[in-house]
C-alpha cells in the first residue's frame, strides 16, 4: 500500500480517544510495555513499572487533559502514533549527554513514531512529524525537535526506528542541527 492509497485523518490524543491508541498499541504497549513512558521516567522507575504501570502512568497524563501526540487513522481505524510534548516533560532527554540541548530556546521534542505493521513503508511517519508539529504550533511551539536513530547496518529492525529515520524527518522539512554521536542527530524545524 503506497501513501496515495490511505485514506489519512489525524487527530490528537484525548481521553476520548484512548481506547484507539490502546487498540493501536495492543497488549505490549507498543513496545516492550513502554506505553509511551520511556523518556518520561528514570530508568528504574520504568522498568518497575513496566507493562500495566506504565499504561496506567500515560493514561493519567492523557485524563489530565494533556494531549501528548496524535493519532493517524486510516479508513477510522488507528494506524499510527506521534508522540510530541514540550521538552521538559521527558526526564531522559534533560540527562542525555548525546541528546542534551543544543541551546536555551524552549523547544517541544518528538519522541515516538508508531506506525502499524500493515502501514509502515507508506510515508505515514512524515505525515505524522508534519501533523504533530502543526499540532505543536498550536499549542504554542515556535520549535519542534526529534531525535531519530541513523541505522548501523540495514535494513534496521523496525522495532528499532521507534524515535524515526532521519530521512522521515527532512522529508518533514526538519533540518540537523547537532550530531554528538554517530547514530543519534539531534533535528530540528521552526514553526
Amino acid at each position: 500500500m503506497t501513501k496515495s492509497q490511505l485514506s489519512l485523518t489525524f487527530q490528537p490524543l484525548t481521553a476520548e480517544r484512548w481506547g484507539d491508541l490502546q487498540n493501536l498499541f495492543g497488549e505490549r504497549g507498543a513496545c516492550g510495555g513502554c506505553w509511551c513512558m520511556v523518556w518520561r521516567l528514570t530508568r528504574a522507575d520504568f522498568l518497575k513499572q513496566k507493562g500495566d504501570g506504565n499504561k496506567a502512568a500515560f493514561k493519567k497524563i492523557v485524563k489530565s487533559g494533556q494531549q501528548p501526540g496524535v493519532l493517524a487513522y486510516v479508513d477510522g481505524q488507528p494506524a499510527g502514533w506521534c508522540a510530541v510534548a514540550p521538552r521538559e516533560v521527558y526526564s531522559f532527554l534533560e540527562r542525555s549527554r548525546v541528546l542534551a540541548r543544543v541551546d536555551a530556546k524552549p523547544v517541544w521534542s518528538v519522541t515516538c513514531l508508531f506506525v502499524a505493521r500493515p502501514f509502515r513503508r507508506t510515508g505515514m511517519s512524515v505525515e505524522l512529524l508534519k501533523v504533530a508539529t502543526a499540532h505543536a504550533a498550536r499549542q504554542g511551539a515556535r520549535i519542534v525537535e526529534g531525535y531519530p536513530v541513523v541505522p548501523r547496518k540495514n535494513p534496521m529492525p523496525d522495532v528499532f526506528a521507534w524515535t524515526g529515520t532521519v530521512s522521515a524527518f527532512r522529508k518533514a522539512g526538519f533540518k540537523e542541527i547537532a550530531r554528538r554521536s554517530a547514530t543519534r542527530p539531534i533535528m530540528r524545524i521552526e514553526v
